[in-house]
């Protein structure tokens, strides 16, 4: 580390937060589970995070606003080489991220309204966002941070299974509602969405549903749990132009559904999103890392 690096100042756990905001709690947790924690030192004084530690947290940070999980964020920021100015670049320039200091009164919001179970304020706040910013802007600065926020809760205190229901199938009423006001279609070929085959969640697809409906682009979400046959069927079946297969977890994963998508003329695009395809994508697929991308992606497969 040279010189000018060293002499710049450490923050403090408030301090940090706000740079990256999140609360002043989720930091400690990330110490206290995962080690990414301050390492600076001042006698008779807290503990303070170092401008490593804050290009550290800065990364993980990065990772789960894209859908990473806070443990596998941990440990991709804790291995990557992180002193200043040996930072590796990411392989692919990342989509712009709202600042989250601009929306933070908005999800303080509704992060109160999911604690309180308070389904009519959550599709209030998030029609209007909706409508205001469209779809990939409140997933990456609204939905993106509430969510992560209930899920460490979740993980610290073992409560909040209800928050998370509740917010999940609230959301999706509201993407549903964007997607029934959306242009008429103007892809002849659908794309078709669906989850691996042992995977659950699929918010994530419906997100993605609503911010191609925005485009125009029509799209078949088929759900959670779609093994490698149905799949082959429904590309048969609806002749689509495009597949994208989530998977959250790396042991979600199935290279199989991408396999099974027949060969067709004009040939399928397949694309993979989700942590669990980060490791290892099958051949003949695309991966993405951000809702922004799949977007892009799938947009261009279906002519859009």
């Amino acid at each position: 580390m040279d010189d000018a690096h060293a002499r710049q100042p450490s923050l403090t756990v408030a301090a940090l937060a706000r740079r990256l905001g999140v609360a002043p709690a989720t930091l400690r947790t990330w110490d206290r589970r995962y080690g990414v924690g301050p390492s600076g030192h001042s006698a008779g004084a807290h503990r303070r995070y170092t401008p490593t530690d804050v290009q550290r947290l800065e990364q993980m940070r990065r990772l789960t606003l894209e859908g990473v999980s806070p443990a596998e964020a941990a440990r991709v920021a804790l291995a990557a080489s992180v002193s200043l100015g040996l930072v590796p670049e990411p392989a692919s320039p990342l989509p712009p991220v709202v600042p989250l200091r601009s929306t933070d009164a908005a999800v303080r919001g509704l992060t109160r309204a999911a604690l309180a179970l308070d389904a009519r304020s959550i599709d209030k706040m998030l029609v209007e966002a909706f409508g205001k910013h469209g779809v990939l802007w409140t997933w990456d600065a609204l939905l993106l941070p509430v969510l992560a926020a209930i899920g460490e809760r979740w993980e610290d205190t073992g409560n909040g299974i209800d928050v998370e229901h509740l917010m999940a199938e609230t959301v999706m009423g509201a993407l549903r509602s964007v997607m029934l006001s959306a242009p008429k279609p103007r892809n002849a070929r659908p794309v078709l969405l669906a989850s691996a085959p042992e995977e659950l969640h699929t918010l994530p697809l419906h997100a993605l549903a609503a911010a191609l409906a925005e485009r125009g682009i029509d799209s078949r979400v088929l759900g959670a749990r779609v093994p490698g046959p149905a799949i082959a069927a429904a590309v048969r079946r609806g002749g689509a132009s495009g597949v994208f297969l989530w998977a959250h977890r790396p042991e979600m994963a199935d290279a199989h559904q991408v396999e099974a998508v027949p060969a067709m003329r004009p040939p399928v695009c397949v694309v993979v999103g989700g942590p669990g395809w980060q490791d290892h994508v099958p051949p003949g697929a695309e991966h993405v890392s951000t809702l922004s991308e799949a977007v892009t992606v799938l947009q261009r497969a279906a002519g859009g």
